[in-house]
């Protein structure tokens, strides 16, 4: 079977659609797919110019955590190369589906940019330095041995003589690729490690740099779009007469559930839509409202069958048999990643090729989505991927807006059509944060210590709505209890409990959910580390102690909670009207923990004033980038704790724009100080894993402020004035 010879069900499977992500492992590729490469190449990664430009190929898309430098240090530093003169581009899936895939994994999500990556994308820079210097030594005629190289120029010392990388890259890229490959001690990098300044910096200071929201071609026209704002509804009748005669209008397009207009300019697609008459037809979910979703789950958290995700003991009859027993039932409501870009994407569709330009954090799945849409095989159909106004999981989720964008170009072949969703459409058809809500029992002995713990969550499973193949055969999600499995680099449990239980009750509304940046160990962090504290209370011990109690058994947890408590001065008094809570976590391969500073004022008025955080991420290839990460993750994660929630009224999402969904303003951002603390011997992401710990360091905080537990987020829902 060749390399496009299979189905775009085989392509998706492949290539995972969604957040989950997967490890390739492919050959480095030296000359092999030279045939199929319009520019010269060292090897699939690398590119040498003969004036000594250094190209980097990036597979992951660049969406401003910082991937795209990452990447780059990666391979420039196997490479040796000189950092002033490299450069990024992106190739498309396409070129990779036509070269068996040989840059992997084309998806950016679940901070898996660098740490699912890193190992090969180092050994495509170190085999692109043996080839180099392997070409200067044929060319000199000396022993590759007796060579040297330091900023991509090659040295023979005996000789004295010198040569360029851009001098010896056409030689060397007709060389077969080694086949073993070394790779360099992190102790001894000097570009990787190193707190660099990313690469796009200048574009986005000086505002050139374009987003696909800017990008335009020639005679381009564009598209507004309203789709059925109410879950499984459909359009009943459509009058666009009025909208027909206005100006700048070329095209009504209907679909099932949408109706989009395309005309000269986006304002004029947008203001024509607005005149057209649409009644839609609601269907079963007409009616539906938080109430009823928060009832369902609600039922479900005494539910007599549940999936069952870690377990130890017998901790139904250790808390039964316990002197104190301690409950408390928490909810987290939906919430959409509001991007700051809009869902959009540019289409060009001909009978023969269909080709698209958007920000998508899964380009293979935009490519699979745009090869079904377009109804032409996947060799006549790609993506060119564009930096993305912000992701967040959205983007990786779903490729939905791609496929509008290419049914709406089928209507106009050979004319190339930009699809913007406005705000309000953004908001009513995210793929948002799933609703969960979790009832926590634990048991206490008559000193003070947790002999038994049940956590049992009820709601949503993302992957039975979006990606049922992500199912155990059971149909457990196993994604669900992110952060909270005995073990495993995509979270696991910190706390040695004698008797655990925690499971599941599966209860899935009919709003659409997805991968929202940090995923189930958002909650599950909130859940397990507002409760934590909230025995320790029972207990009569201090927060710290209780915790360093239960992670004697897991170190590295235990280290970045106690980087936190040592910077934030834990056990040290407060200034006045200054009050601290606690919170660790580990997901996406990293430990990560959170000491944060509230004051509550006498009307309720909450100010989270500092955060310390401390990250374990393994190996730390741009320290400055995550420090800009960390810091970014606490600014989604607080607004998102603080105020933000998706509510559902007669079968629609009630929130359609800034006004009712707000974002943490600036003069609301807490003092973040982070400790970056790698241990080395593991790669850990850093996109998402502090956003874990923002909400149950300021939840804990709270009650250290007031005596009052929040439970239900957001916070703003809760009278904070003093019990």
């Amino acid at each position: 079977m060749n390399a496009i010879d299979f189905s775009r069900r085989q392509f998706l499977v492949g290539t995972g659609t969604v957040a989950g992500g997967f490890t390739l492992a492919f050959n480095i590729m030296g000359n092999e797919a030279l045939a199929l490469s319009a520019t010269p190449e060292v090897n699939a990664w690398v590119v040498i110019k003969p004036d000594d430009t250094v190209i980097i190929r990036i597979a992951r898309v660049e969406m401003g955590q910082g991937t795209l430098t990452g990447l780059a240090q990666l391979v420039s530093e196997e490479l040796e190369a000189d950092w002033s003169k490299v450069t990024t581009e992106y190739p498309t899936p396409g070129e990779n589906l036509a070269r068996k895939r040989v840059w992997g994994n084309f998806q950016t999500a679940g901070s898996q940019g660098i740490r699912q990556s890193a190992d090969y994308v180092r050994k495509g820079g170190a085999a692109a330095r043996m080839m180099l210097m392997q070409a200067a030594a044929n060319q000199w005629k000396v022993p590759v041995e007796e060579l040297t190289v330091s900023k991509g120029v090659i040295t023979h010392e005996k000789t004295k003589r010198k040569l360029s990388y851009g001098k010896v890259a056409a030689a060397a890229a007709k060389l077969e690729a080694p086949k073993d490959v070394a790779l360099k001690d992190p102790k001894s990098w000097t570009i990787a490690g190193k707190p660099l300044h990313r690469l796009n910096q200048v574009g986005k200071t000086n505002g050139k740099q374009i987003y696909s929201i800017d990008h335009t071609m020639p005679g381009m026209l564009n598209a507004a779009i309203r789709d059925c704002p109410i879950f499984g509804g459909k359009i009943k009748s459509v009058d666009s007469s009025k909208a027909e005669k206005m100006p700048g209008v070329k095209k009504i397009v209907r679909f099932d559930q949408a109706v989009a207009v395309v005309a000269d300019t986006w304002w004029r697609a947008k203001t024509a839509l607005e005149a057209v008459k649409i009644e839609y037809d609601g269907g079963e979910h007409a009616n539906l409202d938080s109430k009823a979703i928060a009832a369902t789950l609600r039922a479900g958290l005494d539910a007599p069958e549940a999936f069952v995700g870690n377990s130890n003991g017998d901790a139904h009859s250790a808390i039964v048999g316990a002197v104190k027993k301690v409950e408390a039932v928490y909810s987290v409501p939906y919430q959409n990643h509001a991007t700051m870009e809009p869902m959009n994407a540019t289409a060009v569709w001909t009978p023969e090729k269909c080709e698209v330009w958007t920000a998508t954090q899964n380009a293979e799945a935009a490519l699979a989505t745009a090869s079904k849409a377009a109804g032409l095989p996947l060799d006549k159909c790609d993506i060119y991927r564009m930096d993305l106004g912000g992701g967040f999981g959205r983007r990786a989720t779903s490729q939905d807006f791609v496929a509008q964008a290419i049914t709406i170009a089928k209507e106009l072949p050979g004319t190339p059509v930009k699809l913007i969703w406005s705000r309000e459409e953004d908001m009513a058809h995210g793929c948002y944060h799933p609703i969960t809500q979790c009832k926590m029992t634990g048991g206490l002995d008559a000193d003070g210590n947790l002999v038994g713990l049940h956590m049992r969550i009820s709601g949503q499973s993302i992957q039975a709505t979006i990606r049922p193949e992500g199912l155990e055969p059971n149909g457990r999600d196993p994604f669900t209890f992110q952060g909270l499995n005995a073990g495993g680099a995509e979270g696991a449990f910190g706390y040695t409990i004698p008797n655990l239980l925690i499971d599941h009750a599966m209860r899935n509304p009919p709003v659409r959910p997805g991968f929202w940046r940090g995923v189930n160990n958002n909650q599950n962090a909130i859940y397990l580390e507002s409760f934590i504290d909230e025995l320790a209370h029972e207990a009569g011990k201090d927060p710290l102690e209780f915790r360093r109690a239960l992670m004697k058994n897991h170190p590295k947890h235990l280290a970045v909670l106690n980087a936190v408590a040592e910077k934030a001065g834990w056990g040290t008094p407060a200034p006045a009207g200054v009050y601290r809570g606690l919170a660790q976590h580990m997901g996406y391969g990293s430990y990560v923990a959170a000491c944060a500073e509230v004051s509550v004022s006498d009307k309720g008025e909450l100010k989270v004033l500092r955060i310390v955080a401390a990250t374990d991420c393994g190996h730390a290839v741009n320290p400055h980038q995550i420090d800009g990460q960390i810091a970014g993750s606490f600014a989604y994660g607080l607004g998102a704790a603080l105020m933000q929630e998706i509510t559902v009224k007669d079968g629609r999402i009630e929130q359609e724009n800034f006004d009712t969904y707000p974002i943490l303003r600036m003069e609301d951002m807490p003092k973040v100080e982070t400790i970056i603390m790698p241990s080395g011997g593991f790669w850990g992401g850093v996109g998402e894993p502090t956003i874990f710990v923002a909400a149950p360091a300021v939840l804990n905080a709270i009650y250290a402020a007031t005596g009052k537990r929040v439970r239900n987020l957001p916070i703003k829902n809760t009278d904070l004035r003093k019990a």
